[in-house]
């Protein structure tokens, strides 16, 4: 294991060597500094921002800004987890080159270690091109969110042969195309298995059962932040942080409107000798001294 930050030999080495790989998404610098404290070794700033933090319905309005902002938040919250940048939704679609530059700012401006593109055989030329300029690139298959109107809603893919088959193709031309890592998104667990085992870069699932590489998770939904979101059957929630929250909260608008808080100890008081002055003129009360 590399002794900086993680690198993508760190994460074939892992697969190479039977350990399961564990990735997170964060979006910010304190979460992401918990994040890798907790021993991640790589964390997706993922455009599921879009849901999680900035309120969209979907993540099609995240912009390559939105994820540059929070992907040099992370990286500033971090000192050695690998740091991936999604490539939001029209990013890397409308030429190589507009995916250079834009993969490019992710990683000398934000500070990233790689990006990732959803996708399987439509972004094998635009997944070669950026690795040939020096870009580590992950890539994504089966439900693709960017993808959600295509497929008719966030659906389990691969589950009949022809699909299967595809993916399986799919997985193979990213890695010949030089992929350093692949997302398997909700797809049946036994397919997940087949693509892992014929793939010699690691695989990370989400909603792809047990056999491969490694998972990754949405934060927010393993500590329970989503206010409003269905709970995915994929995800598991590790904490109610949510609930927490409210409870705090609304110990404080209860202490504020009775006068609870603030208290002495969360007050800063006057020298004496200052205070005695300004009592004499009168511009306080002895009340405000004590």
């Amino acid at each position: 294991m590399s002794t900086g930050r993680v690198t993508i030999a760190d994460l074939k080495q892992m697969k190479a060597e039977g350990r399961k790989i564990v990735m997170l998404t964060a979006y910010d610098a304190p979460l992401a500094h918990f994040v890798e404290a907790a021993g991640v070794p790589a964390i997706l700033v993922g455009d599921s921002l879009g849901n999680t933090v900035l309120g969209y319905e979907n993540t099609l309005p995240v912009t390559v800004d939105d994820i540059l902002r929070h992907t040099q938040a992370v990286v500033r919250g971090t000192r050695r987890a690998m740091v991936i940048a999604d490539m939001p939704f029209l990013s890397y679609q409308v030429s190589n080159e507009r995916a250079l530059l834009n993969a490019g700012q992710l990683i000398k401006e934000g500070g990233a270690q790689g990006v990732k593109l959803e996708g399987g055989k439509q972004t094998v030329t635009v997944t070669a091109h950026l690795v040939d300029a020096g870009i580590p690139v992950m890539g994504h298959i089966g439900l693709t969110p960017q993808s959600v109107h295509q497929l008719g809603g966030y659906r389990a893919q691969g589950r009949t042969l022809a699909e299967a088959e595809e993916l399986q193709s799919d997985a193979l031309a990213l890695e010949r195309a030089g992929a350093f890592g692949l997302v398997l998104e909700s797809i049946p667990a036994t397919l997940a298995q087949k693509i892992t085992e014929s793939l010699s870069i690691p695989t990370i699932g989400i909603g792809a059962g047990v056999h491969c590489d490694g998972q990754i998770q949405v934060l927010h939904d393993l500590l329970g932040l989503n206010p409003h979101a269905v709970h995915p059957r994929h995800a598991k929630a590790y904490a109610k942080l949510g609930e927490a929250m409210r409870a705090a909260v609304n110990a404080y608008v209860q202490d504020v409107e009775t006068g609870a808080f603030p208290t002495r100890e969360h007050s800063f008081m006057l020298p004496n000798e200052v205070a005695r002055a300004l009592r004499k003129e009168t511009l306080i009360s002895a009340s405000d001294e004590d």
